[in-house]
């Protein structure tokens, strides 16, 4: 089979699709992960929760920061008119990657190779979480860091 050749030219010139930070997806008992710091995290945690020292451990929890915002738009047919319904703006949601219960609080965490991966895109999102829902999300840069 033949390789397939880039034109060196090209602003896509050996770029390969992948990872923004070279995090490996994974999979263990049948879910998927982000990254192997993420499985391995899931790994403690879940133990945790078998131990009774945590509760309620979910995954991929959507967080709704700003609602999406719709018009009504006239739309002009042959024989008449007829409003329609229109997305003007996306919302923005967080979804954080673990939450669970210790002590009666519910905590969040988002789990990051290292301090350079938090992008400002993300601080920008735990900012809002913050000061719009009262949630402070518990950056974790080792799986096996104390919660």
């Amino acid at each position: 089979m033949a390789q397939r050749r880039h034109n060196i030219f090209s602003p896509f010139a050996g770029r390969l699709k992948g990872n923004k930070f070279n995090a490996r997806c994974c999979e263990y008992m049948g879910i998927k992960f982000a990254s192997e710091k993420e499985r391995d995290r899931y790994i403690f945690l879940s133990g945790l929760e078998r131990s009774g020292v945590i509760h309620n451990l979910r995954r991929q929890v959507r967080f709704e920061l700003f609602p999406d915002e719709y018009e009504d738009r006239v739309v002009h047919l042959k024989t008449k008119d007829k409003v329609v319904k229109r997305r003007s703006y996306i919302g923005v949601c967080y979804t954080a990657d673990f939450v669970y219960e210790k002590g009666g609080r519910e905590i969040v965490e988002d789990v990051k190779g290292s301090k350079t991966t938090v992008t400002r895109d993300a601080e920008l999102r735990f900012k809002m979480m913050h000061y719009l829902l009262g949630i402070d999300v518990k950056l974790v840069f080792k799986a096996t860091e104390e919660i």
